[in-house]
């Protein structure tokens, strides 16, 4: 159930500064029903289960997550449930139940070797979730403007996801529940890391051993990265720079008119 080029790139991690597909909350807090437009997402490749992300309602039927997500996929299901383990068997994860995706769209400029350029993606539900509240875009260069303000180590985020709580010592031994985690990190900057150009991405802090306080792990992409404890959306979950998530963690940006207007266009 990993993205397919996570274990190659693991395996390359310690040799090369690069960035590999990540999400998933380490050490935060189970979520419950405070984030329940955010879903566990399963994506198939040639009508089988392959890999899983994490993604946003945007509406009750347009899920935002990230391209390397959706990149190649054939079809897939999003369960809402805050423990979708706690349901096994009977809720068919991973190969049915849910709710099915109708359309499957990645950014047109999405490249899979460097999917951290142009990282997000869209899927149309097959039929509404209403759930009352839904995520919504930050307004286009939010995080250029935090970035630049003075008192930067008070800007909070809240990163919310499916998959690794924990990767101790090292990606052979981890904590994979199926629950909605939620936890607080900070923005480090917009400067571009690790070879990926200043614009593109945001980076932020992993916080291990504080309370509430965590970051973003190698699993399941694609999952907001809310602004304090709002609905806004800056950015989605991209990659990480550690295998043991003790690193940073890097959002795909979505607060550009580009990737807006990519994301708009099914929104109406």
């Amino acid at each position: 159930m990993h993205r397919k080029v996570v274990l190659v790139a693991l395996a390359l991690l310690f040799a090369l500064a690069i960035a590999v597909p990540a999400s998933a909350i380490t050490w935060g807090t189970p979520d419950g029903e405070a984030h329940p437009h955010v879903g566990l997402m399963v994506f198939d490749v040639g009508g089988a289960p392959a890999w899983r992300c994490s993604g946003t309602l945007l509406s009750p039927t347009v899920m935002l997550t990230a391209g390397h997500c959706t990149f190649g996929t054939t079809g897939g299901r999003v369960y809402f449930d805050a423990d979708v383990g706690a349901g096994r068997p009977g809720n068919g994860y991973p190969f049915s139940g849910g709710v099915s995706f109708a359309e499957i769209h990645t950014h047109p400029s999405y490249v899979d070797a460097a999917f951290y350029l142009h990282d997000v993606g869209v899927v149309i539900l097959s039929e509404p979730v209403n759930v009352g509240v839904y995520g919504t875009l930050a307004p286009v260069g939010l995080l250029d403007q935090l970035s630049t303000q003075r008192g930067l180590q008070e800007q909070n985020f809240t990163v919310v996801g499916y998959g690794y709580q924990a990767v101790v010592p090292n990606p052979n031994e981890v904590q994979a529940d199926l629950v909605r985690y939620r936890a607080t990190t900070k923005l480090i900057g917009v400067k571009g890391t690790a070879g990926i150009p200043e614009g593109v991405a945001a980076l932020f802090t992993n916080n291990p051993g504080q309370a509430h306080r965590g970051g973003t792990c190698s699993g399941d992409s694609g999952g907001p990265v809310f602004h304090g404890d709002s609905n806004v959306i800056a950015a989605v979950t991209s990659f990480g720079l550690n295998p043991n998530c003790v690193g940073n963690g890097g959002g795909y940006r979505i607060d550009t008119p580009d990737d807006q207007a990519f994301i708009l266009q099914f929104l109406g």
